[in-house]
């Protein structure tokens, strides 16, 4: 739903790295005539042949490595004696960890350790600290625990402002910062102190040194709690050893873990090159988005984990053949074309092939072989989630319907009326379900399967309409297909009679209300569901990523070339 570019050129095998530059720019710069021209692909088949540079080390010596230090780990969770280490240490081990990366592998201690911090409320050694204050803070309402903003009243002056001598305190500004992100509706506390310690951060660029400077930078990017758990290890392991208090032990684990992750997923890119190659080529839409390395790279950025991978595939998956959909409803087929689609996708049989026309007969059998795919996958007692994964995608083709009616019948919807429909034709509620198909059963249960399905829950509504307000801001930006349905940026417009610039102001408005909707959301619901809930956060999170700055890094390949390459070809040294 955004401006459009496409040539058929996808013969880059071949390609090095350093030539990509040149093979972006001529992608981004090569445009058709036609009404629905993308641009093709950055990667074409770049990672079905690439091979990595080889390690001096074996996987099997590094994974032994990793189990090594993992123990020891552990044992930094508690003192002489077994007696568990103080708020302060413990807030500092269980940030660092997962900035590194490592969360996954202390899930229990860090389960213990986010109990004891809470327990403890808000007068422990250290309560002072606005650093490890701010961090508590954050740490405890990014995992679904409430924290009273009151923490922060001992930081201000007579007049209720943010004392002025901590303007000069980058470290605890930037704790600051970050924790004022998790704020809930209706925390003007918390407001006060993102734009005390924005103002003041914005004044120290240019004046710090490494790693400080580069964290604050990238925080007044996106702060932490809205940014790809993969980006910032990838970041702050390069960081983190530049901090005199650095513990070697992590930093090796991180390093480890980090080169153990990227193998799997440059072996999970492959697999899904292939697969997309061959289904792209066999359903021969030559006017559909050929982005499956994108696609990949919003799924690791939004679950890296080993554990993870085949939430991964069908997140991906799914994607790709989703967006042959959107395509075709959006920028090609007629709207009796459509009608007819969108009746076969609400079948789900072979039988229905008949009633498509015929250049969309390949796609339909395809995606019901695809869905057969999907189900092989699962263990006995998980496959009744296919019922649930194919509604999600019946209702994503009748969103999807509803928008090219709007189109064919030159329908202008009111501003609720559209976030109604386009909110949910961002594919999230869709997506989350497919990455929960894949999710072990000891958290993605069948409880957690009704909750994320009709009616969609407030988190996930709110996840859904951020990233349809972050792709319409940067559709408004970059200019759109003629075809496509009014964005919410150009109804708000209308509706409101404003400038451009003021209906994206009041929409990133909006986008800033729909994070603090699920960071509340998140701290009201049961503990069950927490694990569903936080996988929206990362959609959300990666899709900031993807449409930073007002780009389109899926619709435009060229936009997420860097992101790729760091995701997949810039390794952690060991």
């Amino acid at each position: 739903m955004q401006h459009k570019s496409y040539s058929s050129s996808r013969n880059l095998q071949h390609i090095t790295i350093d030539q990509m530059d040149t093979i972006s720019a001529a992608a981004t710069a090569e445009k058709m005539d036609a009404s629905a021209a993308f641009a093709p692909s950055v990667w074409g088949d770049f990672f079905v042949t690439y091979v990595p540079p080889p390690t001096q080390s074996s996987e099997e010596w590094i994974r032994e490595r990793a189990e090594e230090l993992r123990r020891r780990v552990h044992r930094k969770f508690f003192i002489e004696d077994g007696e568990a280490i103080g708020v302060a240490k413990s807030v500092a081990l269980v940030d660092t960890l997962e900035r590194l990366g490592l969360g996954s592998h202390f899930r229990g201690d860090i389960a213990a350790v986010i109990s004891r911090i809470h327990l403890a409320g808000d007068e422990y050694v250290g309560y002072d600290d606005l650093h490890v204050a701010a961090t508590r803070f954050r740490l405890l309402r990014q995992h679904g625990l409430w924290v009273s903003t009151g923490v922060f009243d001992k930081f201000r002056d007579d007049t209720g402002s943010f004392s002025a001598s901590l303007s000069n305190d980058p470290r605890a500004l930037l704790s600051l910062y970050h924790a004022a992100h998790m704020a809930v509706p209706g925390d003007a506390a918390l407001d006060d102190a993102i734009t005390f310690a924005r103002l003041h951060l914005e004044s120290m660029k240019g004046e710090l040194g490494s790693p400080m400077a580069q964290q604050i930078a990238r925080a007044l990017d996106r702060p932490l709690t809205r940014f790809s758990r993969l980006l910032e290890t990838m970041h702050y392991v390069s960081e983190y050893v530049q901090e005199e208090a650095h513990d070697d032990t992590l930093l090796e684990l991180a390093r480890l873990n980090s080169n153990l992750m990227r193998s799997l997923h440059l072996r999970e890119l492959k697999a899904l090159s292939l697969w997309w190659r061959e289904l792209y080529d066999t359903v021969n839409l030559t006017y559909t988005r050929d982005r499956m390395v994108e696609i990949y790279s919003w799924s690791c950025g939004m679950l890296p984990e080993e554990e993870h991978s085949r939430a991964r595939l069908f997140f991906a998956k799914i994607f790709g053949i989703a967006s042959f959909l959107d395509d075709t409803f959006d920028v090609h087929a007629t709207i009796d074309e459509c009608h007819s689609l969108n009746q076969a996708m609400q079948r789900l049989d072979e039988s229905a092939v008949s009633i498509l026309p015929e250049y969309l007969h390949t796609l339909y059998l395809k995606t019901l072989s695809n869905f057969k795919e999907f189900g092989d996958l699962l263990e006995p007692h998980e496959k009744y989630r296919m019922s649930y994964a194919k509604k999600a995608f019946q209702l994503q083709s009748e969103y999807y319907m509803q928008e090219a009616e709007w189109t064919n019948n030159k329908h202008r919807p009111t501003f609720e009326e559209h976030i109604g429909i386009s909110g949910m034709s961002s594919g999230i509620p869709m997506f989350v379900v497919m990455a929960l198909m894949g999710y072990d059963s000891k958290v993605a249960t069948q409880e957690v399967f009704e909750w994320v399905s009709v009616p969609v829950p407030d988190v996930v509504r709110a996840g859904a309409l951020i990233v349809r307000f972050l792709n319409d801001i940067s559709s408004y930006k970059l200019g759109k297909n003629k075809k496509d349905v009014v964005s919410t940026v150009e109804c708000y417009m209308l509706e409101k009679g404003c400038t451009g610039e003021e209906a994206v102001a009041a929409i990133a408005a909006m986008t800033e209300h729909m994070w603090r909707v699920m960071n509340r959301t998140c701290m009201e619901i049961d503990r069950a569901l927490l694990p569903a809930a936080q996988l929206v956060v990362n959609i959300a999170g990666m899709s900031e990523v993807i449409y930073l700055h007002g780009r389109d890094g899926f619709t435009f390949g060229s936009h997420a070339k860097d992101l790729v390459k760091a995701l997949f070809l810039d390794p952690i040294p060991l």
